[in-house]
């Protein structure tokens, strides 16, 4: 069976994130990327030389690392290595793509730092499952031929609540869905994982953090979940340092965005007044931030269970593993401009943020259908372009060639009688040029019913378009943004995989500008 095709594409993102990759931001924005081999060692060692030795000791119930993954991590511990940590929010059944071209990223960039400078390196994911954000939580999307299916969850919990402690209930009815648009694939057990984690006892954090250790420990990468009381213990003394110092933090993240706002860019998020950056969280699991007021008296009831938001949580973990970089992505990146001025006000090394790699995968059948449309995966990127071409080729050669004689000659004639002296003192020139794009326009309009027409026809050609638009750019955006990737997988097993795992590894030695050896 042929393997599909993996097309590497540039991270994207607004203004502020593509600047930060290029290396365009002011100086002091963001932590310097290390350059080469001796350099990325000498990062290294202030990593771990910041953090406590038994590390490994104080995390392990929340990492529950088995296999390759935990072989890992032990070596690191022992050796005194660090590791190259990326992470996500839950999303239903792993959530879309890009899930995965993070979680190979890191592991991508521990190995290529472990070659290069000799010093043992492990790829960690982080589980947000103290994340609240139920409506992305409970969402996946996956093709059925020209049709993306949205399969969603309905909330059992509060608002507001971690997704650790959300109920999952019965998503069976999802699963189906999710199996059926595998088709009959010949890997179809990469489903049965995501069927065991996915049952009616579970939470929507907790099914998530078992499906990506199924998923993600055999290739060595430890899945860490965020919520677990070991994560709480040791991020507690940051947190707490957060609440004390709330009010320096608040003028060092307001200051930072000012100044992004001033350089032409779009701080995001946006600063909440007179709220810090740390959360309170009830019994039930429920989040609220703790207002700049009341910071100093939250920052001393050790019983109150603490969690950050998302400028704080970069800070938190280089704090409390020895992390040498955070894979990210377009929005990622953004952001940890003000990370890094948090990291500022309290006093602590600003985390690292490298871009995430960035890929669509074609599969053949998806590339046989381009070939008769007589396009590239470029060509189906623009909204509308697409359609154009299919019209027009299909259009009758007489009626295309009559409509571009037809636009010809009205730019003639009324050059004629532009140029034409008695003509010009008659009629100004504005008068002129307002016929024109009256009646260009007129000719426009008739050339886009007559294709509206053709298309009719050309049934089987709007079939395929439709199918390579749900399979490539799903709802109009980036394939790694909507679509799951599990029934690919399902499809095409190790030989995608092995495609992806290649694509991460060219991604992370360009990122981390380690493309010689050691």
């Amino acid at each position: 069976m042929t393997p599909p095709r993996v097309v590497a594409e540039p991270i994207g993102g607004g203004p502020l994130a593509r600047a930060a990759v290029e290396g365009r931001t002011p100086t002091g924005w963001y932590a310097p990327r290390p350059v080469g081999a001796a350099a990325w060692r000498a990062h290294a060692e202030h990593v771990r030389g910041e953090v406590r030795e038994n590390w490994l000791d104080a995390l392990a119930p929340a990492f529950n690392a088995s296999g390759a993954a935990a072989r890992r991590l032990e070596s690191v511990a022992q050796g005194r290595g660090v590791v190259v940590t990326t992470g996500q929010q839950p999303g239903l059944f792993g959530g879309p793509g890009y899930t995965w071209l993070k979680a190979l990223s890191a592991r991508a960039l521990a190995d290529r730092i472990e070659q290069a400078t000799g010093i043992p390196a492990a790829p960690v994911f982080w589980a947000a499952t103290d994340d609240a954000d139920f409506a992305e939580a409970s969402w996946t999307a996956v093709a059925f031929d020209a049709e993306v299916r949205r399969l969603r969850i309905e909330r059992i919990g509060f608002d507001g609540q971690v997704m650790a402690a959300q109920p999952l209930g019965d998503v069976s009815r999802q699963f189906a869905d999710l199996a059926a648009a595998a088709g009959s694939a010949p890997h179809l057990e990469i489903l049965e994982h995501a069927r065991r984690a996915y049952h009616t006892e579970a939470t929507v954090g907790g099914a998530y953090v078992e499906l990506m250790r199924s998923l993600l420990e055999p290739m060595g990468i430890a899945v860490l979940d965020a919520w677990h009381p070991a994560v709480r213990d040791a991020a507690r003394p940051t947190l707490v340092e957060a609440l004390r110092r709330a009010a320096v933090v608040d003028e060092g993240v307001s200051l930072r965005s000012v100044a992004i706002e001033r350089a032409g860019f779009r701080a995001h998020p946006a600063r909440v007044p007179k709220l810090s950056l740390v959360f309170r969280v009830s019994s039930n699991g429920v989040k609220e931030r703790v207002p700049l007021s009341q910071a100093g008296d939250v920052a001393v009831q050790p019983q109150l269970v603490l969690s950050p938001n998302v400028l704080l949580r970069p800070v938190v973990e280089r704090a409390i593993l020895p992390t040498i970089g955070y894979f990210g992505g377009p929005g990622e990146v953004a952001y940890f401009a003000q990370v890094g001025a948090v990291a500022e006000a309290l006093g602590v090394a600003a985390p690292l943020v490298l871009p995430r790699w960035s890929a669509t995968i074609v599969e053949p059948v998806i590339d046989r259908m381009l070939g008769r449309l007589g396009m590239t995966f470029d060509d189906i990127k623009p909204p509308h372009q697409a359609e154009r071409r299919v019209g027009d080729r299909a259009m009758p050669p007489f009626i295309r060639d009559t409509l571009e004689a037809l636009r010809t000659d009205v730019d003639a004639r009324l050059n004629a009688l532009r140029d034409h002296a008695d003509g010009a003192a008659l009629v100004n020139a504005s008068a002129i040029e307002g016929a024109r794009h009256q009646l260009k326009f007129r000719v426009d309009r008739l050339e886009r019913r007559y294709r509206t027409a053709t298309l009719k026809g050309q049934t089987a050609a709007m079939h395929d378009l439709g199918s390579v638009r749900a399979a490539l750019m799903p709802e109009g955006q980036r394939q790694e943004r909507v679509l799951n990737p599990l029934p690919l997988i399902a499809r095409h097993g190790e030989a995608l995989l092995d495609h992806l795992r290649a694509g991460a590894a060219a991604h992370a030695a360009h990122a981390a500008q380690l493309l010689g050896g050691a």
